[in-house]
């Protein structure tokens, strides 16, 4: 990659907006110019980047006209109110919230799994769900090599997920139990400390919750298979940062156990972390700040001879949001893939 880009981070100030800006420096990203946006409330802040101290800038419709690629992270109404200018200005958006991820013109991409999808981009390019980015990494690999039929997948999401005012919350209800206090929730709908809940997104008639659906959805789209089977359960639980899965595959027939975590070892993004001995398997501290998705914990499932079952643990900031996105901007430059194939569609 030697082409240098002018990119703006829309959503500079928020949990992932911070994590690109720490990844655009550590990864050495080939920037020429780049702009820190926001909302209004946000405007003049001073955030410190690579010896540069740079103000953050309310965003409006002239933000754009000299920017190459907006890394997006400021939510879904966000994403939809500024994607039509953004690609006007010839800019293109990969978009962290999940306001075109299920949009059949928008790529949807996890760049160890379908990268090619990204060269057929009319100006966005959709992240995928956290959640949804964990899975597809870790399973992937398997699913190349035999497809699989059924997922059958439990989530154990942080505090995190909901935002850093949801971490610093967690953090003041277990002092407040600790000291004989009754904790009271503001950010998330119930105290978390010391507690769990099914994830509280807005629930279906099927009795589904939206997070739940993304997972379904999204990893249909991703891997193109539209006749997958999935189901997910997801929690909120009472840890601070990175996300954990327990899954179930079924395949048409036996996966060898051997076979499936030489493959997960050998896969990009993943790597296989088991000692059964000492009874050893992916934890979320373990995960904190990795770009890595651990897997462990791989057996057979001893009711059904064609399932696998396995753990995963990956930070959701970082490889489920953050990183993935990057990874698709360091994609498009690789292949040169920057400019839209096709002309844009009105969106």
């Amino acid at each position: 990659m030697t082409d240098k880009l002018r990119v703006a981070v829309l959503g500079a100030t928020g949990a992932v907006g911070k994590e690109i800006l720490e990844l655009l420096a550590s990864r050495n990203f080939p920037l020429k110019h780049l702009k820190l946006l926001a909302s209004p409330n946000s405007a003049g802040k001073e955030i410190e980047f690579c010896g540069e101290t740079l103000k953050v800038e309310a965003v409006e419709s002239s933000s754009f006209y000299d920017i190459d690629l907006v890394l997006a992270s400021a939510g879904g109404s966000t994403s939809k109110a500024w994607a039509s200018k953004i690609v006007a200005a010839g800019a293109v958006m990969i978009d962290n919230s999940s306001a075109f991820r299920m949009s059949p013109e928008v790529p949807l991409v996890v760049p160890e799994i379908n990268p090619d999808a990204a060269a057929n981009h009319q100006g966005i390019i959709a992240n995928p769900n956290c959640t949804t980015i964990l899975m597809g990494v870790g399973i992937y690999p398997l699913h190349q090599v035999q497809p699989i039929k059924r997922v059958v997948v439990s989530t154990y999401q942080s505090a995190s997920g909901a935002g850093a005012r949801a971490m610093e919350e967690v953090k003041l209800q277990a002092q407040a139990i600790l000291q004989g206090k009754t904790p009271q929730p503001e950010i998330l709908p119930y105290p978390l400390a010391f507690n769990l809940f099914p994830h509280n997104s807005a629930l279906n008639a099927q009795g589904y919750c939206e997070e739940e659906m993304k997972m379904v959805n999204e990893t249909r789209k991703i891997f193109d298979a539209p006749e997958l089977r999935v189901t997910a359960t997801c929690v909120r639980v009472p840890v601070l940062r990175a996300h954990s899965e327990a899954i179930n595959l079924e395949f048409a027939e036996p996966f060898a156990v051997k076979q499936a975590r030489d493959l997960i070892a050998a896969a990009p993004g993943v790597k296989l972390v088991e000692d059964w001995e000492k009874n050893y398997f992916p934890m979320p501290i373990d995960v904190t700040g990795k770009d890595e998705v651990l897997v462990g914990r791989i057996r057979q499932d001893i009711s059904h001879p064609c399932g696998l079952e396995l753990w995963l643990c990956g930070d959701q900031i970082r490889k489920g949001a953050a990183l993935n996105g990057i990874q698709i901007a360091e994609l498009l430059l690789e292949k040169n893939w920057l400019k839209p194939s096709v002309a844009a569609t009105t969106l």
